[in-house]
């Protein structure tokens, strides 16, 4: 990845032969070959989590070094995201995982040693790659550090006890489970101070947000079940002064669900330290010319989870696998409901002036055609629009001649013949913003405060704190965030069935398109017509 000043090796090498080898795995740790074929040996990677203790020592692609990076940071902002949007550790895990099994998987060790060593080598690089990207500045540090400790923590919970057991071990911290004698003894004192976070727990499970009920008897079968372990009380000075540990001759008496925050906190720390050395470090690296448009972007986070439902639905101008949208019902209020912020605002736009400026038409076009509207009734409505109205309107001769072959372009039946897709919010991020009289682009970039609060206030958004916190977002430049925070206060309800009715097939992941706004209200409101 780097190479030394004045030190440049053959071939490009990550390394040169001085390297210290005090830190280089063993021979036994490292990659054999053998014959024609590779054997993995998964004693590099020996658990399925780590603390990133040593650095890569293999070659890796400059394809690998980019995509492997890209799909970490994907997780990670997802997890930013979530929690900017105040979502608890249950429903953030419920969004990440699926993300994680496609991304970036770490399976349990029941498969060919070859595919988990290349998973496990894949998290490993990936880590080191973003800490490169992110070591540079103590905002980017504080946002990677407070990722990586949730991610941490989420791929903890899916260990196995005995993984577990065996992680802990490995990370050199005096833990020591307590016997059952221990636990019988202090029992009254144990129950005490872990009583509220259990109770805490326990009110975060689907089943009490069914019934709202919790009794004293699902706390003590709770308590009976859960493992404690005692440390040194200087290792736990936050739970102490909290007065949520046991404190008995010297040592701090911690329940198993509080092991968790203390190791991530462990671990939040060495990751610290070590972005603080490798920024440091920066300067007497020269980096690979190739890289630094690599790491920059990643730094800032130039990447989306795409969106790609509507390349599975009408994208040949059919139409035929969209629910039946046309020139007549596109602008009804039963779909109008369904867009979100940047397509109703064309949509008033358009309606008002009986026109719309090229960026605006090609973001509003693209927008209709991955909802449905086929290239027939896209020229009806366009021109109806366009022709009949306001002081606005053109004629159709006019229409015809300068605008038709635009609309069919976009559809792929003209000119180069490319079946052009609808805007993802990067693209219409991407684009200048709109100048008088023009409607295209984020209106969570685009509108000052009050006009946005006063659009949001309009789609029925009533309570003060989620206007203030969305607002924020927008000031702060998390315009998807702010998004994705209308989109789960006007689905509330929706929502809530949803949990209810345990549908894990209901997407709760940060929305990176306008299409996929569209889609998952319609899909929200499905289910919550077939509950009814």
């Amino acid at each position: 990845m780097f190479r030394k000043v004045k030190r440049r090796t053959d071939g490009r090498k990550n390394f040169d032969d001085s390297f210290d080898d005090s830190i280089r795995p063993s021979a036994s740790d490292s990659r054999i070959h053998k014959g024609k074929g590779l054997n993995y040996d998964l004693s590099v990677y020996p658990n399925r989590i780590s603390f990133y203790q040593f650095p890569p020592f293999e070659e890796v692609t400059l394809e690998e070094f980019e995509t492997w990076a890209i799909d970490r940071l994907k997780i990670l902002l997802e997890i930013e995201s979530c929690l900017s949007r105040g979502k608890n550790m249950r429903e953030t895990e419920s969004i990440i995982k699926p993300m994680l099994n496609k991304l970036l998987p770490l399976n349990p060790p029941s498969r060919e040693s070859t595919s988990l060593y290349m998973e496990r080598k894949k998290d490993h690089y990936s880590h080191f790659i973003l800490r490169l990207a992110f070591c540079r500045s103590q905002e980017l540090r504080a946002r990677f550090i407070k990722s990586e400790a949730f991610l941490f923590k989420i791929r903890f919970n899916e260990l196995s006890t005995s993984e577990q057991n065996e992680f802990v071990k490995t990370i050199d911290l005096p833990w020591d489970p307590i016997s059952l004698e221990e636990k019988t003894e202090f029992e009254q004192q144990l129950l005490s101070t872990s009583y509220s976070s259990i109770k805490n727990i326990l009110m975060s499970t689907i089943e009490y947000q069914r019934t709202k009920k919790l009794s004293e008897e699902e706390i003590k079968n709770y308590f009976i079940k859960e493992q404690f372990f005692k440390i040194p009380f200087e290792y736990v000075p936050e739970l102490v002064s909290r007065r949520t540990s046991f404190l008995h001759k010297g040592f701090a008496y911690i329940p198993k669900f509080s092991q968790l925050t203390l190791i991530s906190n462990e671990f939040s720390n060495k990751l610290e330290q070590e972005l603080v050395s490798t920024m440091k470090a920066l300067p007497t690296l020269d980096e690979d010319d190739r890289l630094l448009p690599v790491l920059n972007n990643l730094s800032q986070g130039y990447i989306s989870n795409e969106y790609k439902d509507f390349a599975n639905g009408d994208m040949d101008g059919s139409g035929a696998s969209k629910d039946a949208i046309n020139a007549e019902n596109v602008l009804a209020p039963s779909n109008i409901k369904h867009m979100p912020l940047c397509a109703s605002n064309l949509i008033d736009g358009l309606t008002a002036e009986h026109h719309l400026k090229y960026t605006a038409r090609q973001q509003l076009s693209l927008f209709l055609k991955g909802i449905g509207l086929s290239a027939d009734e896209a020229l009806k409505f366009w021109q109806n629009q366009f022709t009949t109205g306001g002081s606005g309107t053109i004629s159709v001769e006019k229409f015809n001649k300068e605008y038709r072959y635009n609309f069919r372009h976009n559809y792929g039946l003209e000119g180069g013949r490319i079946n052009y897709k609808p805007w993802d919010c990067r693209n219409i991020l991407s684009k200048p913003k709109p100048s008088k009289n023009e409607y295209h682009g984020c209106p969570y970039r685009d509108f000052h405060r009050e006009k946005l609060s006063s659009r949001l206030m309009k789609l029925g958004l009533s309570d003060d704190r989620d206007l203030t916190d969305i607002l924020d977002h927008s000031d702060k430049g998390d315009y998807q965030i702010a998004c994705t925070k209308v989109f789960e206060v006007l689905h509330k309800k929706q929502m809530e069935v949803a949990i209810e009715n345990r549908n894990t097939s209901i997407d709760q992941s940060t929305i990176v398109h306008p299409n996929q706004y569209y889609d998952r209200s319609k899909a929200f409101d499905k289910l919550l017509v077939k509950a009814e």
